[in-house]
């Protein structure tokens, strides 16, 4: 069974408020972790950031509770940004270094780690970035197709 809990537009402080709900309770024998677009993002759209600080802080959290709680594999996916508009290069700069706390907490807990961002950059320099993500982080079809097939050969292979 799979259940999906994810929430659109929420961030790292989201999770923390129903993660023993959503998570521990269902003691979840793997778990995928896709978080930190909105951490960024909010930066930009609403003039609320979330520090590098923060985010890694918040992260660790999470990933210690469930590992004193569950015994599960953990998967843990980079977010990832598409620059469909010349203004979202610069948030570079607060993407990063989610992505590098991401990897971080990869190998602190031994998860899998899912590089999304990596994959899309690649594909974008063949094929464009809005045939992947008409926005720069909704995926379309062929994104989470490609999401997908990503997941299922570093978590299933």
């Amino acid at each position: 069974d799979v259940i999906n809990v994810g929430i659109s537009g929420n961030r790292l402080v989201d999770l923390e408020s129903r993660w023993h709900r959503d998570v521990i309770e269902n003691k979840p024998t793997r778990l995928t972790i896709d978080i930190g677009i909105n951490d960024m993002w909010r930066r930009y759209d609403r003039n609320e950031p979330t520090s590098v600080e923060e985010f890694e802080a918040s992260y660790d959290n999470l990933l210690r509770i469930t590992r004193l709680n569950l015994d599960l594999e953990l998967v843990l996916c980079e977010p990832f940004l598409l620059h469909v508009r010349p203004e979202m290069k610069i948030w570079r700069e607060d993407l990063d270094p989610k992505i590098s706390v991401v990897h971080k907490m990869a190998a602190k807990y031994q998860a899998k780690l899912v590089k999304f961002d990596e994959m899309f950059a690649k594909l974008s320099e063949i094929e464009g970035n809005e045939i992947f993500a008409l926005d720069g982080v909704h995926p379309t079809d062929r994104g989470h197709s490609e999401m997908a097939n990503l997941w299922i050969s570093k978590v299933l292979n």
